[in-house]
C-alpha cells in the first residue's frame, strides 16, 4: 500500500525557514513533486525531483528560496524554505508520479498524494 506521509509544517516569522519531509512507502516513483495551496486558490506547483535526486525543477516563484531534495535510502523527499514570505502560506502537499517528469507542474500528473502540512507565514 502506498503511503505518503508530510512533517514539518508550523508557523514560522517572515523571514525564517522551515523544512517540510515526505516520507514515501509501498514503492518508487518517477518523480516526486511538492504542491501547495492556499484558502481560495488552485493547487500550484511548487518544485519536481527525479527518483535518483539527480535533477530539480522549481516554480519562478520559489527559486532561490526553496530547495527540493530527496534520501534514496529513507525514500524520503525535502522541501527545504528559506526566506519565507506571508504569501507562501499553504497547505503543501507531497505528490508522487509514475510516468511524470521534473517539469511535470499539472496536479493531474501525479497519481499519489500525502494529506498535507499546513504553513504559515506571520508578517
Amino acid at each position: 500500500q502506498v503511503q505518503l506521509v508530510e512533517s514539518g509544517g508550523g508557523l514560522v516569522q517572515a523571514g525564517g525557514s522551515l523544512r517540510l519531509s515526505c516520507a514515501v512507502s509501498g514503492r518508487m516513483f518517477k518523480n516526486y513533486g511538492w504542491f501547495r495551496q492556499a484558502p481560495g486558490k488552485e493547487r500550484e506547483f511548487v518544485a519536481g525531483i527525479t527518483r535518483s535526486g539527480v535533477s530539480t525543477y522549481h516554480a519562478d516563484s520559489v527559486k532561490g528560496r526553496f530547495a527540493i531534495s530527496r534520501d534514496n535510502a529513507k525514500n524520503t523527499v525535502y522541501l527545504q524554505m528559506n526566506v519565507l514570505k506571508p504569501e507562501d502560506t499553504a497547505v503543501y502537499y507531497c505528490a508522487a508520479s509514475m510516468y511524470g517528469t521534473i517539469y511535470s507542474v499539472s496536479s493531474a500528473q501525479y497519481e499519489y498524494w500525502g494529506q498535507g502540512t499546513q504553513v504559515t507565514v506571520s508578517s
